[in-house]
């Protein structure tokens, strides 16, 4: 019997891969500093529980398959916020972002077709894109320019007659990158020069630092047939295991389509829509300590990264995550190493390479990302574990 080429080629996970030496590590003793993954420890906020326990029904029926209409309801007055003309039908309410996402790559791809997306990537991407039949055709950043790419020159260099659509998140994952109001035109013109669909997955659009304005592809009033918005409350409300997302457009034709696929897996957990209902519902001055938090986290950590003799890092503007390049050959031989064979006072590190977010081989070996999702303190002790373990790394002479 054979199994199909399109799951074959897709890859295991580039952060969980590396979990068999974390749990080693900690099995004889040693604590690991988590950085690699972006489970945020902030407490979800308390309205979700309560509207859980107070949902009584005598019979958990099967909901819309479009979503509870008041989490639409809801959804769509959150986005008015920002001036946005959203309303209940421009709303689908998606098993998590990453159900939005591939519902979004089976409406939009045929066979062959490609999909644009800025490397390092989210590495979901290729997984999505590849089950729908499709292709990442990577817009290529580095380093030393901040993993910037709103460059027409450059994304009109990898466009072709199979070219779809640009995928992107904004403020971006695995960089922390975000887009100006001046690079989401250009993007958004390059789309209207050459037809394509813009997908601007938003879920971090809360977390722009330094005083950056919160910004979303579909306040761009031309291109508002173009754009589809994934949105969740995952990362927003420090929600992961809610499971609830949804895909935001104005485009009628594919928020039809996107409906059969809702109808075929019939419908979002009740339970999960009624607190995600009372998440969106929440006072938008929620943000403004949770922002602040993960600012605080972003400059001690950055601050402790530079101490780091050789290192390439440039202050995120966005998100809760911050790529390293270190001088090594390997970040993921570099990782293996800290965990099996380092410790400094029975502690060591977890951090996540960054090579398998790109698209591009050859590309990444020598850099990781840092998800700065715990405390400060704890935050501060890891990467001085890396820097402590590169040192002896590097006088032990690994490369």
């Amino acid at each position: 019997m054979k199994l199909s080429q399109k799951v074959q080629e897709m890859q295991f996970s580039p952060i969980r891969k590396f979990n068999v030496y974390a749990i080693e590590a900690k099995a004889k003793g040693k604590k690991v500093y988590h950085l690699n993954i972006g489970q945020p420890d902030i407490k979800t906020p308390k309205a979700f529980m309560e509207a859980v326990k107070n949902f009584d029904s005598e019979v958990l029926a099967y909901a819309e398959s479009g979503g509870l209409v008041q989490l639409q309801d809801a959804i769509a007055k959150y986005f008015q916020r920002f001036g946005m003309d959203i309303q209940r039908e421009d709303v689908l309410i998606t098993n998590g972002g990453s159900e939005a996402l591939s519902m979004i790559y089976t409406c939009l791809l045929d066979y062959g077709d490609e999909v644009l997306v800025p490397e390092p990537f989210y590495t979901n991407y290729q997984t999505f894109i590849s089950s729908a039949g499709g292709n990442i055709v990577p817009i290529t950043t580095n380093a030393e320019e901040g993993y910037r790419y709103a460059f027409a020159d450059r994304i009109e260099k990898v466009i072709t007659d199979k070219t779809r659509a640009i995928s992107l998140v904004n403020p971006g994952n695995p960089t922390g990158t975000i887009l100006s109001r001046e690079e989401m035109r250009v993007i958004a013109d390059v789309a209207k020069k050459h037809d394509l669909w813009i997908i601007a997955d938003e879920v971090y659009r809360e977390f722009a630092y330094d005083g950056r304005e919160m910004t979303s592809f579909g306040q761009l009033e031309d291109i508002k047939e173009r754009v589809i918005i994934v949105d969740s409350v995952s990362k927003r409300f420090s929600a992961c295991g809610a499971r609830i997302g949804c895909i935001v457009s104005k485009n009628e034709e594919l928020m039809a389509n996107a409906m059969k696929l809702a109808q075929g897996r019939l419908c979002c957990p009740t339970l999960d829509m009624i607190g995600a209902t009372a998440l969106y519902e929440l006072d938008p001055s929620y943000f403004n300590d949770v922002r602040a938090e993960y600012e605080s986290r972003r400059d001690a950590v950055y601050e402790e990264i530079m101490k780091i003799p050789g290192v390439v890092c440039q202050k995120p503007g966005g998100a809760f995550y911050i790529m390293v390049k270190l001088p090594v050959e390997s970040s993921e031989d570099f990782l293996v190493w800290l965990l099996t064979e380092f410790e400094d006072k029975g502690e060591t590190v977890m951090y996540a390479p960054i090579q398998g977010f790109y698209g591009t081989k050859g590309l990444g070996k020598d850099e990781l990302r840092i998800a700065y999702v715990l405390n400060k303190e704890d935050l501060v002790r890891g990467v001085e574990l890396m820097r402590l373990g590169l040192e002896k790394y590097k006088a032990l002479g690994h490369k």
